[in-house]
């Protein structure tokens, strides 16, 4: 037990170090931009008509209070920290005066509904047809399906999307094809917005998985290829031990732990979301508002999202590496 609570402390430390380096470089990054938030804002507000000089002078310095731009570059790094160890980011840019965090907060929900199903399904059956391919190697079926997921793998989301699109929006439309949900329906916990929610994530969900599905399994094929020519597994067979047994506790247990290891940082970039498939589907999440921030100058927004993106990756990771030991008994803690 000491040996483990050492073993975590580490790795928090290295957990608080990865989300310290992060967020400071994405700070530095977001800061670097040519583009003046607080010009932009005062030249959006006064582009519609004439504005007496004092009145400018006193909403520029607002807004730089506001956005914590007041002080010496110190002062102002200071303050940054401050506010997102309790999560304030400020007010967007773009959306004014909505908080960046209430913005997130609304479409995190969509993001992580969407890419933790289809992370989730694709890891599944990837994984699954991965291992089976793997082990059983003259399967024409199998054979069959690797060669289309490794056709599908190397292809853009955005092309996965558009032909969805075409075929299932335009062609023969029995999907919408933008939007998270049907427009001017309350959203609640009742079965219509359940049902509408589920219709339009369906090519979304279907392009992701597609091209995803690729990528788990090749992997899963080749560590069971190369695990089905160890000695254990040849005794196994040589003693008649069921197939399906040897598969599953033999073979898949033992690869399955680099692919668990893939799981838990592709759920950390959830956080991220998809931004061309968000984007081609109009659909509102976390791509979509990071791509209106960055085109709209919103810098508070974008530092907020980016910061979100970092501690999701980075709490998988850390995750993954407290359970590790639990489920490979080869990785030591010591």
């Amino acid at each position: 037990m000491r040996v483990y609570a050492r073993y975590f402390a580490n790795r928090f430390l290295q957990f608080l170090l990865v989300v310290f380096i992060g967020v400071n470089l994405a700070y530095l990054i977001t800061h670097a931009t040519p583009i003046d938030p607080i010009e932009h804002t005062v030249s959006v507000a006064t582009a519609f008509g004439h504005t007496a000089p004092e009145a400018v002078a006193a909403m520029r310095e607002s807004l730089r209070e506001l956005y914590g731009l007041t002080g010496t570059p110190f002062e102002q790094y200071v303050n940054f920290w401050r506010r997102v160890l309790v999560a304030d980011f400020g007010p967007s840019l773009s959306a004014f005066p909505t908080p960046v965090s209430t913005l997130i907060g609304r479409a995190t929900p969509w993001t992580v509904g969407l890419l933790g199903v289809a992370t989730v399904l694709t890891w599944v059956i990837g994984n699954l047809l991965g291992g089976l391919a793997g082990y059983y190697r003259r399967n024409r079926l199998l054979k069959a399906f690797g060669i289309v997921a490794m056709a599908l793998h190397p292809m853009p989301y955005y092309i996965a999307a558009i032909l969805l699109l075409i075929v299932f929006g335009f062609a023969w439309p029995v999907f919408p094809i933008t939007g998270g949900s049907q427009m001017n329906l309350a959203q609640g916990w009742n079965l219509d917005f359940a049902r509408s929610v589920a219709l339009h994530s369906v090519l979304p969900l279907l392009s992701l998985v597609l091209v995803g599905l690729g990528g788990w399994f090749v992997g899963m094929r080749s560590l069971v290829s190369n695990i089905v020519t160890e000695d254990y597994v040849v005794y196994a067979e040589l003693a008649g031990v069921d197939r399906g047994r040897i598969l599953t506790s033999y073979i898949m247990r033992n690869a399955i732990a680099p692919q668990v290891t893939g799981l838990a940082i592709s759920l950390g970039h959830v956080f991220s979301g998809a931004l061309i498939t968000e984007r081609v589907f109009g659909y509102p999440g976390i791509g979509s508002l990071l791509v209106d921030g960055v085109n709209a100058g919103d810098y508070s927004l974008v530092l907020g999202v980016t910061t979100v993106s970092i501690l999701g990756v980075s709490i998988a990771v850390f995750v993954i590496d407290l359970i590790y030991p639990l489920i490979d008994p080869r990785v030591t803690v010591a």
